[in-house]
């Protein structure tokens, strides 16, 4: 799901609304390939299709699948940083890290720009085609604590493989005023009226103040890196496979989305990747650890920031669900997709607040040791 800052005045003007037909005409035009069959993705504010191709690129073996991704007018204002996004996800897939590949236009070039007529005025759209994973979506899937830490540990190696990860426009992952950066929770104050009044606005306004309170003041001690920065059950893929026992187990077939890539910090990583793992589990207070352990086998977090650890998580909760209220109000014809979140991520935020930070942080923690000891819950 891409999620870009959603703060521009004309904001509901940014969403490409190209058809199946124009999509087409796009892959045959820019990338030379003649499309079998069509169909739009789910998509925040860009827009997805699924395409199926024939003719020399498909091969003897029959059709071949790719995604063709269109970005919103807003960030193909900005092709460096669409650029560099598709770099790293080459320099990941070259890693050993299951991420798609690129699929070149005939000029030669990762990314492509091109117009539409509006009506009113010509819009221009960064248009690119990546290689269609295989899987489903986490969000599909029945998800238990094998499949829970193996997606922190992922999440870790993420962000310990992108440290190599080198582009002379890297700077440009420094965006100060991304919204789904997690080091900009205090810009949702522009947004919270989306939520009108009552206590979701409450509690949210609430968890501002202390992010700034506890968690500005010590973002100096944190460690940085690049961040994925939107590893939700709808941009991690799987597999089912057999598990020792002959059990049937889930295995990561898939990282989508690197639109939210900037700088940040390991623990936003890990804090961002608990929070969409929460969203349809039947245990969520419970997810925290199991996520965290696979996370600390590869990165352990200092003691500062897995004191962040809660405040991180409720944070994230509160951009989702602030800015999808906010997003409704531009786009209320993607309400279904933009409202995933909410469905559940009220009542869990308002649980993790009624539990406590300590308690919270006893489950997580306890869930996290029992795998050191090799006792996992």
């Amino acid at each position: 799901m891409s999620r870009r800052d959603s703060a521009q005045p004309a904001r509901a003007l940014a969403k490409p609304a190209f058809s199946d037909l124009q999509a087409s005409a796009l892959v045959e035009s820019v990338f030379g390939l003649k499309v079998f069959q069509i169909r739009p993705l789910p998509s925040y504010d860009d827009q997805n299709f699924h395409v199926r191709v024939v003719g020399a690129e498909g091969g003897p073996g029959g059709p071949r699948e790719y995604v063709l991704k269109i970005s919103n007018a807003e960030a193909s204002r900005t092709p460096e940083l669409l650029q560099v996004q598709t770099h790293a996800l080459l320099f990941l897939r070259a890693a050993g890290l299951p991420t798609a590949s690129v699929c070149r236009s005939k000029g030669g070039g990762l990314t492509s720009l091109v117009s539409a007529d509006g009506g009113s005025r010509v819009t221009s759209y960064v248009v690119r085609l990546l290689t269609y994973l295989p899987g489903s979506p986490v969000a599909e899937v029945p998800i238990g604590p094998p499949l829970l830490y193996e997606i922190g540990r992922l999440a870790a190696n993420l962000d310990e493989t992108l440290e190599k990860f080198h582009h002379p426009k890297l700077s440009c992952l420094r965006r100060e005023n991304f919204i789904w950066n997690l080091r900009n929770v205090p810009l949702l104050e522009k947004h919270v009226d989306a939520l009108g009044q009552g206590r979701n606005r409450e509690l949210v306004v609430r968890v501002i103040q202390l992010f700034k309170d506890e968690v500005l003041t010590k973002l100096k001690h944190f460690r940085e890196c690049l961040n994925h920065g939107d590893l939700n059950d709808h941009n991690i893929l799987v597999e089912a496979s057999k598990s020792a026992c002959g059990d049937a187990a889930y295995q990561v077939s898939g990282i989508l989305d690197f639109d939210d890539m900037s700088y940040g910090y390991y623990v936003f990583e890990a804090a961002i990747t608990i929070m969409y793992m929460m969203i349809e589990s039947k245990s969520p207070m419970h997810v925290g650890g199991h996520v965290l352990a696979g996370f600390e086998s590869v990165i352990p977090l200092t003691p500062v920031e897995r004191g962040a650890l809660f405040l991180l998580v409720c944070s994230r909760f509160c951009q989702s669900l602030v800015m999808a209220a906010y997003s409704c109000q531009l786009h209320p014809e993607n309400e279904e997709y933009l409202m995933i979140t909410a469905k559940t991520g009220w009542k869990h935020l308002q649980q993790l607040f009624d539990l406590g930070q300590r308690a919270v942080e006893e489950i997580w923690f306890e869930t996290a040791r029992s795998y050191t000891s090799g006792l996992s819950m």
